[in-house]
C-alpha cells in the first residue's frame, strides 16, 4: 500500500536530470528527465550553463508533481556528477559556465600540483593526487588563465550544491563530494587550510561541510510556491553522483562493491575504515553512508558504445548491434579497444590517452568494432579491480548499476572479464534512488544509511561468471593490458 509520506530523489547527471518520486515504502510513483546542453568549446573541454541545472530541475519537479498530492512530500536528496566548478560572485550570480568533471584542459595545472607540490604531499593532505578532472587544477586554471573571473569569486560549490542552495539559499557540500575537489581532508573531513592556499582562495569562499543524510535547510518559500511544494520540505546535502548510486544499490558496510557503467564507469568498494592506495591509483572518498570508500574512476564508459553506435555506425539500436555477439566469439576477438575517449582517470591518470582500436583487418565486422567496444570498458574496470586486489581485498561479488548494465551481453561480459558474480538491483535507479534515500535519513523516517538500504534494497538476478569464458577473457585481458603502454608514448605526440 503506498504510504503518505514521499520524498524527491535528483540525479543530477552530465546529459540530463532525472528526478523520482518515491514513497516511504520505497516505491517509486513516478520518475521525470529533463535533457540540457553539453557544450565542448575547445577540443578536451566541457563545459555547462548551471542556470540550466535549475531551469531543468525546476521544470522536471513540476512535472513530477503533476497529479500527484504533492502535500505529502518531506524531503529532497541530491546525487550529483562530481567535480564541476560553480564559482559564484559576491552577488551569487555564476561567474563562467561550471567547467565539468570530465574536463581536460588542467593538464598543466594538475602536473603542477602532482610534481611542485608532490603526490606525497597531497595524498598527506588530501588522501589523493591531482587529476584533471577534479575540482582544485579547474580553480588553479582560472587563477592562471582567467585571472579577472578568478578576483570575482565569492563561494565555489559542486554541481548538485548549486542545486540544494537554490532551494534552500545555503551554501552546503557534503563530504562525498568534497572528497573529489582535492580541497578536502577526507580523512578528518575538514577543508585543507593548506591546499586552499596552494590555490590561492579563502576558507571563507568554501561552503560548509555536511554529512550527506543530515539537513541543509528547507525549501525556501518563494521557491517552494512555484514548484507546488509544502512549506517544510526538507533539502539533504546529498552525495557525489557514484555515492548516491552506491547507496541507491545498497552498497554500504564493509567491503561492499558496485560497478557503475554510465557515462563515466566506477568500481566502489565501500569501507568502515580510511585507507588510502599506496600509488594512489584508487580515489580514497568519503561515503554518503558516513563512513569511506575508494573507488576507481573510468572517463568514458558507456559513453563509448554510445559515440560507436551514434556518431560512427550511425544508429541507436543498441540491442540489435549487439545480438550477433555469441558466447562463442565472447573471449574470441581479435579487435581491442582502448577506451580513453576523454582521457582517462584510474587508474593510469592520462589526460593525453585516447581511444584506440587495435587487431583490425580486412575481415574485421562491424560486429567485432561493437563486441571490441563494449569489451574494452569492461577490461579497463579490470585495471582499477586488479589495483584492488593487490590491496588485499578479497572482492568476489558485486552489485552493477548504469545505463549500460541495462545490456544483458554488458553484464556478462564483466562479469567473467572479473571472474565475480554480479547482483541486479531490483531498484536500477542509481543516484536518484540514493538521493531519495538520504532524503529519507534526513527527514527521520530510518535511523541510518544502512538500515534505510536493509529496509528497502533488495537484489532480483544473479549473474555467475562461465569457467570457459572466465578463461578466454584472462588471456584477451593480458593482451589488452599490454596495449596502453606499448602507446603511452605516442599520444602526447598526438595532442
Amino acid at each position: 500500500m503506498t504510504g503518505t509520506k514521499k520524498y524527491i530523489g535528483i540525479d543530477l547527471g552530465t546529459s540530463s536530470v532525472k528526478i523520482l518520486l518515491v514513497d516511504e515504502t520505497g516505491a517509486i510513483l513516478k520518475a521525470v528527465t529533463k535533457d540540457y546542453p553539453l557544450a565542448f568549446p575547445h577540443p578536451g573541454w566541457s563545459e555547462q550553463e548551471p542556470a540550466d541545472w535549475w531551469e531543468a530541475c525546476c521544470t522536471g519537479i513540476k512535472e513530477l508533481l503533476d497529479g500527484q498530492d504533492a502535500a505529502g512530500v518531506k524531503g529532497i536528496g541530491c546525487g550529483g556528477q562530481m567535480h564541476g566548478l560553480v564559482a559564484l560572485d559576491a552577488d551569487d550570480h555564476v561567474i563562467r559556465p561550471a567547467i565539468l568533471w570530465n574536463d581536460g584542459r588542467t593538464a598543466e595545472e594538475t602536473a603542477w600540483l602532482n610534481e611542485e607540490i608532490g603526490k606525497e604531499k597531497l595524498s598527506k593532505l588530501t588522501a589523493n593526487i591531482a587529476f584533471a578532472g577534479f575540482t582544485a587544477p579547474k580553480i588553479l586554471w582560472m587563477k592562471n588563465k582567467e585571472p579577472d573571473n578568478f578576483k570575482r569569486i565569492a563561494k565555489i560549490m559542486l554541481p548538485k550544491d548549486y542545486i540544494n542552495y537554490k532551494l534552500t539559499g545555503v551554501h552546503s557540500c557534503d563530504y562525498s563530494d568534497a572528497s573529489g575537489m582535492l580541497l578536502l581532508d577526507v580523512e578528518h573531513k575538514r577543508w585543507s587550510d593548506e591546499m586552499l592556499d596552494i590555490c590561492g582562495i579563502d576558507l571563507s569562499v568554501m561552503p560548509g561541510l555536511y554529512e550527506s543524510y543530515e539537513c541543509t535547510g528547507t525549501v525556501k518559500p518563494e521557491i517552494a510556491e512555484m514548484l507546488g511544494l509544502p512549506s517544510d520540505v526538507k533539502v539533504a546535502a546529498g552525495a557525489g553522483d557514484n555515492a548516491a548510486a552506491a547507496v541507491g544499490t545498497g552498497t554500504v558496510g564493509d567491503g561492499d562493491c558496485n560497478i557503475s557503467l554510465g557515462t563515466s564507469g566506477t568500481i566502489f568498494i565501500s569501507s568502515d575504515k580510511f585507507g588510502v592506495d599506496p600509488n594512489n591509483a584508487l580515489h580514497s572518498f568519503a561515503h554518503a553512508d558516513g563512513k569511506y570508500h575508494l573507488m576507481g574512476c573510468m572517463l568514458s564508459a558507456a559513453s563509448c558504445n554510445k559515440w560507436l553506435c551514434d556518431e560512427i555506425l550511425k544508429t541507436q539500436d543498441y540491442a540489435a548491434e549487439q545480438k550477433d555477439i555469441t558466447d562463442a566469439k565472447m573471449g574470441n576477438n581479435r579487435v581491442f579497444f582502448l577506451p580513453y575517449l576523454m582521457g582517462e582517470r584510474s587508474p593510469i591518470n592520462d589526460t593525453d590517452a585516447r581511444g584506440t582500436f587495435m587487431g583490425l583487418s580486412m575481415d574485421t565486422t562491424r560486429s567485432d568494432m561493437v563486441q571490441a567496444v563494449l569489451e574494452g570498458v569492461a577490461f579497463a574496470i579490470r585495471d582499477s579491480f586488479e589495483v584492488a586486489k593487490s590491496l588485499g581485498l578479497n572482492i568476489t561479488r558485486s552489485k552493477i548499476c548504469g545505463g549500460g548494465a541495462k545490456s544483458p551481453l554488458w553484464r556478462k561480459m564483466i562479469a567473467n572479464v572479473l571472474g565475480i558474480s554480479l547482483d541486479i538491483p531490483k531498484t536500477e535507479e542509481g543516484p536518484g534512488y540514493g538521493g531519495a534515500m538520504l532524503a529519507m535519513v534526513c527527514c527521520g523516517e530510518y535511523d541510518s544509511v544502512d538500515a534505510c538500504a536493509e529496509a528497502l534494497l533488495s537484489v532480483t538476478e544473479t549473474i555467475e561468471p562461465d569457467p570457459e569464458i572466465a578463461a578466454r577473457y584472462e588471456e584477451q585481458y593480458q593482451k589488452f593490458r599490454r596495449i596502453y603502454p606499448a602507446l603511452k608514448g605516442v599520444f602526447p605526440e598526438l595532442r
